[in-house]
């Protein structure tokens, strides 16, 4: 049995605000150690549940938070940036099980610890079909057309009912309870490590591949808090304006949903000027 860890750091033990997640930043640095304590109890969890394998791809910012030398080394990491599927990167290689969600958030324009969908503020609400997504709903969907379910999601309270929506039979443990969008009341280190080591022990035997979802098309309707960032989206191939500060785009399939998405967030990205956005 083979697991995929695909590990963000938003949702992680202890995070609350941005420079808890900004590479470079002092209060990064401390979070760091205790994204790897998260990451290292699901490894010990999954491999006490009987998993063979387990990879872990790192999936926040600039792809290179987790602390290799305190990983634990039954597992191998996958670090670093521009990969075909970003954050579950690796699912496609057709020998993974099961995909947990470590430290994961909830959607732009929703409660919870650091809301938002890829672009911190930029993106205002991302909908899928018509329903408001996560990046866990959007990841959840491409995993699925590869047959592999969702068995685990961490993070804080909010993100645990998010994924009731995307992966209800999944293992749920959330590692503090929102207050604001930067503030939580969190639990200890030593705690989550002991609750995200027995779900994922638990989610183990939840990890059979199926038959992989046909669930397309799918309608991708991205909202920004500036006119001129839906206009720069539009440079995208299949990317059409639906309002002043919206676009869409229709796609068959998952895989290509998710690319197209990050070739617009790449491209706003770079559209985004200094204090006016």
């Amino acid at each position: 049995m083979k697991i995929l860890i695909s590990a963000d750091m938003e949702g992680a033990t202890g995070v609350t605000w941005p420079a808890d997640v900004l590479p470079g930043s002092e209060p990064w640095q401390r979070c760091r150690h205790m994204f790897t304590s998260d990451v290292n109890a699901a490894i010990a969890g999954f491999l006490a549940g009987g998993a063979d394998e387990v990879l872990v791809n790192e999936a926040h910012w600039t792809m290179r938070n987790l602390l290799l030398e305190k990983l634990d080394d039954r597992a191998q990491l996958l670090t670093g940036r521009h990969k075909e599927l970003t954050m579950v990167e690796g699912v496609q290689r057709g020998d993974v099980d099961g995909v947990a969600f470590v430290g994961y958030h909830t959607g732009a324009g929703t409660e919870g610890v650091l809301a938002h969908t890829y672009l911190a503020n930029s993106i205002t609400g991302v909908w899928v079909n018509g329903a408001r997504a996560s990046e866990g709903l959007l990841n959840a969907l491409v995993v699925a057309e590869y047959g592999v379910p969702v068995v685990l999601v961490t993070g804080d309270d909010r993100t645990c009912e998010d994924a009731r929506g995307y992966a209800p039979r999944a293992e749920a443990v959330a590692v503090k309870d929102y207050v604001s969008r930067y503030a939580a009341v969190c639990r200890t280190p030593a705690r989550t490590a002991a609750d995200i080591r027995a779900g994922a022990k638990a989610a183990a035997a939840l990890a059979v591949r199926h038959e992989p979802a046909r669930g397309g098309p799918f309608t991708v309707e991205v909202e920004f808090d500036a006119e001129h960032l839906a206009g720069a989206a539009t440079v995208v191939p299949g990317v059409a304006a639906t309002g002043e500060r919206r676009v869409a785009y229709t796609t068959g399939a998952m895989y290509d949903g998710i690319r197209c998405f990050k070739a617009v967030t790449t491209v706003v990205s770079s559209a985004v000027e200094e204090q006016y956005g």
